[in-house]
This record gives structure tokens, sequence and C-alpha cells, in this order.
């Protein structure tokens, strides 16, 4: 009941969650958001509570040159989660930071990009993660479909087939449009191409 009326003050996002940046979308306003999926978490010793130091540009200075005590992390990994309690922390921050003119805790419907192949315990991973964020409601959608549908392309009315190139993997999948909806002809994961130092 309290996230319904949280809701009233939120708007619905649609979320890329990548390997590399996290991007947000508002309906009319276009993307509000694009920082890096990385986060630092600190934790003063061994069995103490772990507490977020940054998240995004700031977290991904950090990489690599951060105190003893913190930890710079990329929770997401081949576009799936990697680690579920930084993500959701991710999450949690990036949402608060689109709403940032909200006078309580924001609670949108949240539009989720999920890659080709990702397993039902990977959606399902997906989905509680930004329940845990603050979401009412999580809808979930593959990601070359959601690129076919913003590029404007008819999926709908005739086949369509979408390559994905992120920075961890090369992704393929095809939509075929009959009465009974649409259906998919081929799709594929691998890694992509490392290109030669020669």
């Amino acid at each position: 009941m309290l996230k319904k009326f949280r809701g009233m003050f939120s708007n619905d996002l649609s979320i890329d969650l990548g390997t590399a940046n996290t991007l947000i979308y508002v309906k009319g306003q276009g993307i509000v958001l694009n920082e890096p999926s990385v986060v630092a978490i600190r934790q003063d010793r061994a069995g103490s509570p772990k507490s977020v130091a940054a998240v995004g540009h700031e977290a991904k200075q950090m990489l690599g040159r951060t105190p003893g005590n913190i930890a710079a992390i990329r929770p997401m990994k081949d576009g799936v989660i990697a680690d579920f309690f930084v993500t959701e922390k991710m999450l949690q921050h990036f949402i608060k930071q689109v709403h940032s003119n909200s006078f309580m805790r924001p609670s949108p419907r949240v539009l989720v990009c999920v890659p080709v192949g990702a397993t039902q315990v990977e959606r399902r991973a997906i989905r509680e993660s930004a329940q845990g964020a603050g979401a009412r409601e999580v809808f979930l959608i593959e990601e070359p479909m959601a690129a076919a549908i913003g590029a404007g392309l008819p999926v709908l009315k005739r086949p369509v087939l979408w390559l994905s190139i992120s920075a961890a993997v090369l992704r393929s999948r095809g939509y075929f449009p009959e009465r009974r909806g649409l259906l998919f002809f081929r799709a594929y994961r691998r890694r992509p191409f490392r290109r030669s130092r020669d």
C-alpha cells in the first residue's frame, strides 16, 4: 500500500542494466542517467556491516586505487547479476538519483532490459533486485526487442533480426510475427572477437 502511494510521486522508468554502464530512460525526458555500473563498498573489518562508499562515475575512479577497507565492484557480468547485494544498492542509488526532487522515497514502475538467453534464475534475480531497490512493479523485456521497438522497427508486422554488441557479449535475436504472437527463430550468445595487438 505504501509503495503504491509513493508511486504517485515517482516516474515510470526504463533501465538498461549493462555490464559497463547503466542507463535510465524517463518517458518525455529521454535518457536521464548514464553511469558506470560500478559500486565502491566499504567494510571496515571482517564481519562488520558493508556500506556503500560511492556509485557510478565516482566509484569507477576508485577502481584499482582503493584503500584496504574499500572495494570497487562491477556487480554485473555478461549482462546478468553477479553480485545481488551490490546490484540492489546500485539500483537503489540510481533510482533515487533520478528522483532527486521527490520529497519521499521513490517507488516507480520499472521496465528492465534482460539479455537474450538469460535463465529464469537470472531473470528472477534482476526482478528481485529491482523490487529490493524500491520498484513497486517490475517488467522485463529482452534487449534486442527493446532496441528494435526504440528504433521504430515494425516487429509486429515483419521478421526482424537484431544484433546487440555490448561490453561483454555479442547477441543475436530474431523475431517472426505470426497469429499466435512473436516467435524467435534464432538466439545465441558468445564473447566478441578481441582486436589483435599487432
